[in-house]
């Protein structure tokens, strides 16, 4: 089943918070959307845009992005199309994902504000064939043609879960026979959509999103889900070259950090100013902490609560090997670490001593915390099966994992003395893999059931 809700599904009215609903719209970026250029109606107009499906989102206006106004030649709506550009971008909406294939026959949905329904109404067609240069959709009636109200919005195919469904194409007009004013007085009536395939033809930023590059969908949920710090290792490195799909979803995701360093761009010094203005040590300690994140030494005296390690706010550092001196900075980021900081650390390319150093001095401790993790929980595990062992029959118990806690202890044990920090990074990999195996396993296994507990329905008892 597709997705209930959605970001990028949106609803826009004239002039301000307080207009007209006018029609519907689509996020294409955190800051660029997809419209009808009649919605819209001037080039110069101010719009008013809203995440209806997700009201945490704050509104925010929209004017004409350069080159964004396609009404058509010549006055003739053979486009109409509108690009706008939001006068603040929403980095915590998520797009939406277009397609330019699509197929005769295939059901989609459409989701619109008409009157007197504008807090959204939703219709189902099928595609049915080419009219010019728009496609024509079927309706099983004509009351579930598009009305006034629906321009600009997406009509989508549905997906299998959340996220992902697709945007074939835009919603534009509707033609009844007898040219009557709503679909269901004509005897027969259509709707009418621009495909994106259309669209990408005008419009080079939908060329490029609809494309195989437009975005990476596996970083975009690896990248939520270390965010989002449940079950994840401190520290994160990644390489992400500039420009295309897989920079656009890191750049989108950014928001989420509590701090973003970019090397080459910003000096460490003022990083370190960044920190201490997020640490807030006493005045006298100011100095200390700023001496010993930019040249280390003797910590200060931790007057502020620290953070567990790995538990803390987030730094970004993007482009670390675009630094100047990304030794140094790989220096100042282990202290960084021990401050309790989460660390997401991008490289704009995969050569140079900097990666290993990232490897050696942060990856490798972060994923050592991570095993320790792992392995007390294993422990956990078999004290209390070995516990529930003694008071529940077999077949009542959840499977022992097929490695015991004890062995996994020494594997960790046994790692730390690996010499090489390459050798030493992959046999942690492959340990914290094995350790996540174990505890899924044992996830995926029935809860034990206590004597006497009953898991069912049974006869009924006597008053």
């Amino acid at each position: 089943m597709g997705e209930l809700r959605a970001d990028w599904r949106l609803r826009l009215r004239r002039g301000g918070p307080d207009g007209e609903v006018c029609g519907a719209g689509v996020l294409l970026t955190q800051d660029r959307m997809l419209t009808c250029a009649h919605v819209v109606g001037e080039a110069d107009a101010r719009m008013w845009v809203e995440f209806a499906e997700s009201p945490a989102i704050p509104p925010v206006a929209a004017r004409v992005a350069p080159d964004g106004w396609l009404p058509g030649r010549d006055g003739h709506a053979h486009e109409d199309i509108a690009v706008l550009a939001l006068d603040s971008p929403r980095p915590q909406a998520a797009p939406a994902r277009l397609a330019r294939r699509m197929e005769r026959g295939q059901e989609v949905w459409i989701g619109g504000y008409s009157q007197a329904f504008d807090e959204g109404m939703w219709l189902t067609g099928r595609i049915s064939g080419l009219h010019g240069a728009w496609v024509q959709l079927d309706a099983g009636r004509n009351v579930e043609v598009v009305r006034p109200g629906f321009s600009g919005a997406a009509v989508q195919t549905r997906g299998e879960g959340a996220g992902t469904d697709l945007v074939v194409g835009l919603v534009v007009s509707w033609r009844g026979d007898l040219e009557l004013e709503l679909p269901d007085e004509n005897d027969l009536a259509f709707s009418y959509m621009i495909p994106v395939d259309r669209i990408a033809e005008l419009v080079p930023l939908v060329a490029e999103l609809s494309g195989p590059d437009g975005w990476d969908s596996g970083l975009s949920e690896r990248l939520r889900a270390w965010f989002a710090g449940v079950d994840q290792p401190a520290v994160r490195v990644g390489v992400v070259p500039h420009g295309g799909g897989r920079d656009r979803t890191l750049q989108h995701q950014l928001h989420r950090a509590h701090l973003v360093h970019r090397g080459g761009r910003t000096r460490p010094e003022e990083l370190v100013e960044t920190l201490v203005r997020q640490l807030r040590p006493p005045r006298h300690q100011r100095n200390a902490y700023r001496d010993w994140l930019l040249e280390g030494g003797d910590e200060p005296e931790r007057s502020l609560a620290g953070s567990p390690a790995g538990s803390g706010p987030v730094l970004a550092v993007i482009g670390l090997d675009e630094d100047p001196d990304p030794g140094a900075l790989v220096s100042l980021l282990t202290r960084v670490r021990a401050l309790g900081f989460r660390l997401l650390v991008i490289f704009r390319s995969g050569e140079g001593a900097a990666l290993d150093a990232v490897g050696r001095d942060l990856l490798v401790p972060a994923l050592e915390e991570r095993a320790e993790v792992l392995v007390r929980r294993t422990e956990r595990s078999e004290r209390e099966w070995v516990r529930l062992s003694g008071l529940l029959d077999s077949a009542s118990l959840v499977p022992r994992p097929a490695v015991d806690a004890a062995t996994r202890r020494r594997q960790l044990h046994a790692l730390r003395s690996v010499a090489d920090p390459g050798e030493r990074l992959a046999a942690l990999k492959q340990l914290l893999r094995e350790l996540r195996g174990d505890l899924d396993e044992r996830s995926r296994s029935r809860p034990p059931e206590l004597p006497g507990q009953r898991t069912g329905p049974g006869p009924a008892g006597r008053a």
